[in-house]
């Protein structure tokens, strides 16, 4: 098995301001995240533990936010509220064969989030 695990926090106040610009979130997340974001008010702290998640899922892939599009990873809530990962086009091609445990918290002022990834060895 290989394992490998990525983390991050996200000032939540620099994302506030950022929620403010035009086009901010249409630039880095994914349709389906708007919606989220719509639903929840704009939530700075949401935002910004969506913005966590895909640093942390492109730390544990070791890419760091290259080689993908930000709007190809995204978050969704399962009906308890538990996050996990979506993918589409490059964030899909990294993501093959990984399985993935995702957490999300935030503080008033810091939102983190820690993505465990996985997949089997073949033989």
């Amino acid at each position: 098995m290989t394992l490998a695990n990525g983390v991050d926090a996200v000032e939540i106040p620099r994302i506030a301001k950022a929620i403010a610009r035009p086009g901010f979130v249409e630039r880095f997340f994914s349709p389906e995240e708007g919606e989220y974001f719509r639903s929840r008010k704009m939530a700075p702290q949401t935002v910004a533990g969506h913005f966590a998640a895909k640093e942390a899922f492109s730390k544990a892939m070791g890419t760091g936010l290259s080689g993908f599009d930000l709007r190809e990873v995204w978050v969704v809530h399962d009906q308890r509220g538990r996050p996990e990962y979506r993918f589409a086009g490059r964030g899909a091609a990294l993501a093959e064969g990984w399985r993935f445990s995702l957490s999300i918290t935030h503080t008033a002022d810091t939102a983190i989030a820690f993505a465990v990834a996985w997949k089997e060895e073949t033989p």
